[in-house]
């Protein structure tokens, strides 16, 4: 049996020892899932030590339910030297578990530690606080009231299908005018047209509309001031998160609602009176899209308006009718676009052209290869390809992104729309404040445009080696490498994409900063 090292029991000796009994047990998460920060699945393990003398918590930790045994004794060892404030180091005289294996295995890493471990078939102080863990969940309210919950669900379902974000950018809002409710007007920003979050903001005032824009737009932003700036919008908001499943013609979605409020900040919850509006409003919003959407798609947007009833079930059991109207707003539109081109004006510096919204958050990156078989057998599947003007007679340096299904699709298409790729460039950055340096890995498309897709440090030896690698894959093949965009992050072949994860292949040219006028990038403290 695997003991702990002369050292460590020397140090743990050292620790006073009080005359207390802590309680210790390892046992499925379940709805402590939902409580806990890092907390994975619901069958992952919760190791808890507890002082029965206080009734405190000294360490907890969270781990995957095939960890072996050892991390009972890891978290104790957290537990004797450095427990949760305001506990203070000590040594227990006994400790008692509800499991034999456990009693037994730290009967032998504990020894010459004077402490006695002793089993117990109950540990009254685990199993309160998960009982109360259990009650505090079964008490939670529902994010959305019971009434409108199948109103909800339809008009999401809706406006999913319509997608708006196909017709509407984040600068053509529209105003949506409520009779005999508690909020008379509202004004709607639908997001997804230029980027990969999918959703509609229900602005309370249009003042605070333009305040976020404002705040949002300008250069070195950092993102203590994004946060900020999100924070202290005053909307409620629809979000959609595409669910990855293994039938491409099957789309399915997760919606969620909120509110922001600079006094509130963000919450998931939405009381009977909000939820009504929310309604009132997507329903009307939908309606305006589906019925007006060839003017709608017009390069610009003209004033329309349009009125509508709205019919909603009340808690007696009968319809109530709302009036409103839809209305767009083109001056504001035109005054929105005037900002973000200012913003761009005065963010002239070649840095600060460089963007990091083309490859989607969560994204796995690899620098590896390609074989020239790999190449042929995707040329000839319906894997969309950018070819090359050379032929590919060893492996090809290749940038690996993987996601899920649905953003590499839309990843695909933002390139498509882009002409393609013209470009993959490493170049040379510094901070400034750690002086450090590293590589920064970015995609050129054949726009112009630049985005980062990954960062390499120098003083990381493997980063060193897969850059090495890649110079001398590029050279063998002059100066050309790959780009796969594949699916499967969130699958078994995560890490791994086989041929048929692999969506999309672009062979393009290998370049360095200097081969397009670009100097090593200084990040400055305003850009952190």
């Amino acid at each position: 049996m695997t003991t702990l090292p002369p050292t460590t029991k020397s140090r743990l000796q050292k620790i006073p020892q009080a005359n207390v009994v802590w309680e210790g047990d390892r046992r499925p998460l379940g709805s402590m899932a939902a409580h806990l920060n890092g907390a994975g699945e619901a069958n992952d393990s919760c190791i808890i030590w507890i002082d029965g003398s206080q009734g405190a918590v000294r360490a907890m930790d969270v781990v995957n339910e095939d960890m072996g045994i050892e991390a009972v004794v890891r978290t104790l060892l957290r537990a004797i030297e450095s427990p949760h404030h305001p506990n203070q180091p000590c040594r227990p005289r006994k400790i008692v578990v509800r499991d034999r294996e456990i009693q037994f295995f730290l009967r032998g890493a504990l020894q010459d530690l004077e402490i006695e471990i002793e089993y117990v078939p109950q540990l009254p102080l685990v199993e309160s606080l998960f009982e109360s863990f259990a009650a505090h969940e079964s008490q939670q309210p529902n994010p959305l009231p019971d009434l409108y919950l199948e109103v909800i669900d339809r008009v999401v379902h809706k406006i999913w299908q319509i997608a708006p974000w196909k017709l509407l950018t984040d600068s053509d809002i529209l105003e949506v005018e409520l009779k005999n409710c508690q909020t008379e007007r509202v004004y709607v920003c639908v997001m997804g047209m230029m980027s990969a979050e999918y959703g509609i903001l229900l602005y309370r005032s249009l003042d605070s509309l333009k305040q976020f824009r404002s705040a949002a737009l300008g250069a070195r932003k950092s993102a203590t001031e994004l946060e900020q700036a999100f924070l202290t919008q005053d909307c409620w908001f629809l979000n959609y998160e595409e669910r990855e499943n293994n039938d491409p013609d099957l789309l399915e979605m997760d919606a969620f609602f909120g509110s922001l409020h600079p006094f509130e900040g963000m919450r998931h919850i939405l009381d009977e009176a909000e939820t009504k509006i929310v309604c009132i409003v997507l329903e009307s919003v939908e309606r305006f899209c589906s019925r007006h959407r060839s003017l709608l798609e017009s390069e610009t947007i003209t004033s329309i308006s349009k009125s509508y009833r709205i019919s909603l079930p009340t808690a007696q059991g009968n319809k109530e009718t709302i009036s409103t109207k839809v209305s767009t707003l083109p001056e504001l539109s035109v005054e929105l676009q005037e900002m973000g081109m200012s913003d761009r004006t005065s963010s002239s510096e070649s840095t600060e052209a460089i963007k990091e919204d083309l490859v989607p958050n969560g994204s796995l990156i690899t620098l590896s290869s390609i074989s020239p078989e790999l190449i042929e057998q995707l040329q000839r599947s319906k894997t969309y390809c950018q070819r090359s003007p050379i032929e590919t007679t060893s492996e090809l340096a290749t940038v690996f992104i993987q996601t899920t299904r649905p953003k590499a699709n839309r990843l695909i298409e933002r390139i498509k729309n882009a002409g393609g790729l013209k470009a993959v460039c490493f170049n040379p950055g510094h901070n400034s404040i750690t002086d450090e340096f590293y590589d920064l890995g970015m995609l050129q498309t054949e726009d112009e445009e630049l985005y980062i897709f990954a960062e390499y440090e120098y003083n990381t030896l493997q980063q060193l080696k897969n850059l090495e690698r890649w110079d001398y894959l590029c050279h063998h093949n002059k100066g050309y490498c790959g780009v796969v965009v594949a699916m499967g992050a969130t699958g078994a072949n995560r890490g791994d994409p086989q041929a048929k994860d692999m969506l999309a292949l672009f062979q393009v040219k290998a370049v360095n900063g200097a081969d397009i006028g670009m100097e090593i990038l200084q990040l400055m403290p305003n850009d952190i």
